[in-house]
C-alpha cells in the first residue's frame, strides 16, 4: 500500500489556498544528485584546474548586491530586498560588473592581478537559478584572451559545439545606414533585410565563415569594414573545429558592447562572452552555462 504524500497548505496566495507537497522544489530550482552531481563537480574541477593552470584566480562574490541593476536589462527578473538600513538590493543575478567592481574598488592597492574567475550560481525572478563557471580579464580589450580560455575547456571537455562570433557594432551601425530597427536584428528579420535589395546587406546576411570577409569588407560602407575586421582577427588562430560568423546577431545587452561570441547546440547555449566596459575600464570575459554542459555530456554518454 502506498503511503500518502506529505502536503503543506500555503495560504493567502492571490486569494486562493494552493497545496505544496513536501518534496517539491520550486520551479527553476536545480537539483543533481548522484551521477548528475558527479559530472557538475567534474566540469567544474577541470575548468577551475586549466584556468587555475593559465594563471587565474578565484573570487566568490557576495550572494547578495547593490548593482545588479547595472548588468540585468530587465529590472523584474532581480529578486530584491532590503538591507538592514532600508537600501535596495538584491541576489546576484549576474556575476560579472559585481566583479570588476570588487576587483577595482575594494582590492583596489591590494592586487594587481587582472585575471580572474569564479563558479557560483546567479538567480531570477521569481526562482531560476543557474549554475555557472566565468572569467574575467580585467582591463584586457583584447577578446582572443578570454575565447582561447572557453575553447580549451570545451576541447577538455570533447565536446565541440557551434561557436558564434558576432560584433554588436555592426548591427548599431547599419540600423542608422539602413533604417532598420535593432528590433529587426533581434529578432533575425531576414526577409525585411532581403527586401531592400542591398547586395552588400544580402552579402551579409548569408556570410558565415571569416574566409569571406575581405570579399565582403570591399563592399560595405566604410563604417563597417573595421568591425568586420575585428570579426576576421578574432577568427585568426583559433583552434576550434566548428566556427561560424554571424554579423548581422544583435542581443541587447547591458555591457558586452563590440566582439562578441556565443556557443550552442540546437536552442542550447553553452557558453557566452565579449568585450565590455565598466567605470572606464574595458575588460573581456565569458560564462559558461554548467546546467547546459551536464545534460550535453550525460546524452554523450
Amino acid at each position: 500500500m502506498t503511503e500518502p504524500q506529505t502536503a503543506y497548505l500555503i495560504p493567502f496566495i492571490s486569494g486562493f489556498n494552493i497545496m505544496v507537497f513536501e518534496h517539491e522544489i520550486p520551479e527553476g530550482s536545480k537539483l543533481y544528485f548522484a551521477g548528475a552531481a558527479k559530472t557538475k563537480r567534474f566540469i567544474e574541477t577541470r575548468a577551475s584546474t586549466l584556468l587555475s593552470e593559465a594563471g587565474f584566480e578565484e573570487i566568490l562574490t557576495p550572494l547578495f548586491s547593490y548593482h545588479q541593476h547595472m548588468s540585468v536589462c530587465d529590472q523584474r527578473e532581480l529578486i530584491r530586498i532590503n538591507d538592514s538600513e532600508n537600501h535596495p538590493i538584491s541576489l546576484r543575478a549576474d556575476s560579472t560588473i559585481d566583479v570588476v567592481r570588487i576587483v577595482n574598488k575594494r582590492l583596489g592597492g591590494n592586487t594587481e592581478h587582472k585575471k580572474w574567475f569564479y563558479v557560483q550560481p546567479v538567480y531570477r525572478y521569481p526562482a531560476h537559478e543557474q549554475y555557472q563557471i566565468g572569467v574575467e580579464i580585467i582591463d584586457e580589450p583584447n577578446l582572443s584572451s578570454a575565447l582561447t580560455q572557453a575553447v580549451s575547456i570545451l576541447n577538455d571537455l570533447k565536446i565541440v559545439p557551434l561557436l558564434q562570433i558576432s560584433n554588436i557594432n555592426i548591427p548599431r551601425i547599419l540600423s542608422e545606414i539602413v533604417g532598420l530597427s535593432l528590433d529587426d536584428f533581434r529578432h533575425v528579420n531576414i526577409e525585411k533585410f532581403l527586401s531592400l535589395n542591398i547586395d552588400w546587406l544580402t552579402r551579409l546576411v548569408y556570410m558565415q565563415h571569416a574566409s569571406e570577409i575581405d570579399e565582403v569588407a570591399a563592399i560595405v560602407p566604410e563604417a563597417i569594414k573595421p568591425e568586420l575586421m575585428k570579426i576576421k582577427e578574432l577568427c585568426e588562430g583559433l583552434e576550434y573545429p566548428n566556427v561560424v560568423i554571424a554579423p548581422l546577431y544583435y542581443a541587447k545587452m547591458l555591457y558586452y558592447d563590440e566582439l562578441f561570441f556565443r556557443v550552442i547546440e540546437g536552442n542550447e547555449v553553452y557558453a557566452m562572452g565579449g568585450r565590455y566596459k565598466s567605470d572606464e575600464t574595458v575588460s573581456v570575459g565569458f560564462a559558461i552555462y554548467t546546467d547546459a554542459l551536464i545534460d550535453a555530456l550525460h546524452s554523450i554518454k
